[in-house]
């Protein structure tokens, strides 16, 4: 046996699981996906999709990637720095740059591939990158990738993000990323004061906008609209993967730093441009959120039904803000446990342990979508609550 074949034998940590029946993930689903989906030959609610609007089953986004399927064919075979580069993505990047106000927008064949490319392409040697420590995994391997002196700050909290900037040089250039919404605990970024000690410390700003987009601001622009400080952040990242109904994702800025990422990104000109028929469906998703602000008025009146519902049955949710909504459960094993049992219930929600959360911070993750009805969401919350009250982790 190798050397890797021998380190990677004795990870054992999933095996056990597995063999107690209670391991959650890699499951198949077998139908398109929505509020229900088929897994393992019977339905179950799903409540562990990032799908806020609802649209990937949509009969329009499906139409446009087919269209497009037939007109483009089935993929690229380049890089969009060579042959790769569709007309239809050139239409999808302007529209996003209108959308989220900025001068000019890249796309990008993952949302991970936006962060892990652009956050070393922005900062480099002598310079600063500054994050939440709970930011996202993508933004985690950016800051890995660059040169920049890489710090962190408590989440959410602005007395240590003013620490840490207190210790840097004014001219020095300085990068705060974060996440705009938090995809475990569904928190907000505090982005008015971020962008107070922005000035004060003479930093820029990038945001995640991945749970944002879809959900907050006017037409679901995101936090950064939703607090009214988009000419305040200067890169406005985004995917495609959640409220696009797609996969893919994109960042938007001033038009001198988008030129400099078109020829220096590496997750850019060295990757293969996002397919035809993602591309496609994605920009009719941003048509169909423009156009129908009732899509996202019924995800906040489920989500707000939700959120009272779980308070009512004594669920412990933290500080969301969002269509996710953290349940904590505190333990490792019940967390699988809770999975197992909810599963059999009928209900699909997903589990969230370390490295995702600490030890203390276990949860299950239950996600809405706009497609959700609020019988549905009801019928989430008591199964739920028979499995949390059989677990002894509420009463």
């Amino acid at each position: 046996m190798g050397q890797l074949q021998e380190r990677y034998a004795a990870y054992r940590e999933p095996q056990k699981f597995m063999e107690a029946g209670v391991y959650p993930y890699f499951r198949a689903i077998t139908s398109k996906q929505g509020p229900e989906v088929t897994m393992e030959g019977h339905k179950v609610l799903m409540f562990g999709s990032n799908a806020y609007t609802g649209l990937t089953g949509d009969e329009r986004v499906i139409a446009a990637a087919h269209k497009a399927l037939d007109k483009y064919g089935s993929g690229c075979a380049g890089s969009r720095f060579l042959n790769g580069t569709l007309d239809l993505h050139v239409q999808l990047e302007k529209e996003l740059a209108e959308f989220e106000h900025k001068d000019e927008a890249l796309c990008f064949s993952t949302g991970f591939s936006v962060n892990a490319g652009v956050i070393p392409a922005v900062v480099g040697r002598g310079d600063y990158i500054i994050c939440d420590d709970r930011d996202h995994a993508s933004i985690v391997d950016g800051r890995r990738l660059s040169f920049a002196t890489q710090l962190h700050y408590k989440h959410n909290d602005m007395e240590d993000l003013e620490r840490v900037l207190q210790k840097l040089p004014q001219e020095a250039v300085k990068l705060i990323v974060v996440d705009g919404v938090f995809s475990m605990e569904g928190d907000l970024a505090k982005l008015p004061e971020i962008v107070e000690l922005k000035h004060k410390y003479n930093c820029s700003l990038m945001v995640d906008e991945a749970h944002g987009l879809g959900v907050f601001g006017k037409q679901g622009r995101g936090v950064c609209d939703h607090f009214g400080l988009t000419d305040e952040v200067d890169l406005i990242m985004g995917t495609f993967s959640k409220s696009l109904a797609s996969i893919g994702g994109f960042i938007a800025a001033d038009k001198d730093t988008i030129n400099y990422l078109r020829h220096t990104c590496r997750t850019y000109i060295f990757s293969a441009s996002d397919t035809p028929a993602a591309t496609a469906a994605a920009l009719e998703a941003l048509h169909i959120i423009q156009n129908e602000p009732e899509r996202l008025e019924h995800l906040w009146d489920i989500t707000h039904y939700a959120l009272r519902r779980f308070r009512e049955e004594g669920f412990e949710i933290g500080d969301t803000e969002s269509p996710i909504i953290p349940l904590y459960v505190r333990d490792i094993n019940k967390t699988f446990e809770v999975t197992k049992l909810a599963f059999e219930a009928g209900v699909f929600i997903n589990p969230v342990i370390p490295p995702a959360c600490a030890p203390q911070d276990t949860l299950v993750r239950f996600a809405l979508m706009a497609s959700h009805t609020q019988e549905q969401v009801e019928r989430g919350v008591q199964a739920l609550k028979e499995v949390f009250v059989k677990e002894g982790i509420i009463k």
